[in-house]
């Protein structure tokens, strides 16, 4: 559960973040529009550099929150009852029903 929440942030913060600082600092991929730049926070929404970026880092995400989904329900879900126990409780069951 741990891995895939560092694994998300480090993810993050190494291509969107990193792409979106990268934008900022005047280094584009694609032709720029200036009113749809300025709307969007100085972001080149037609970089090539986006429209491959931003897929891999839905994927990743994805793939982290379903691994994060798993290790907590692992966490919270109870320990299965001993075979020896239940075999008790089926006998206790049985002789009940037959008395």
């Amino acid at each position: 559960m741990l891995v895939g929440v560092i694994i998300a942030i480090v993810y993050t913060l190494g291509s969107v973040v990193d792409l979106y600082m990268e934008t900022l600092g005047g280094v584009t991929g694609g032709f720029e529009v200036p009113f749809l730049t300025g709307l969007f926070g100085g972001v080149d929404l037609f970089s090539w550099r986006l429209f491959v970026v931003a897929p891999l880092w839905l994927l990743v995400l994805l793939v982290c929150i379903i691994a994060i989904w798993i290790g907590y329900s692992m966490l919270t879900t109870p320990a299965p009852v001993p075979l020896e126990e239940l075999e008790e409780e089926l006998a206790a069951e049985e002789a009940a029903e037959n008395d």
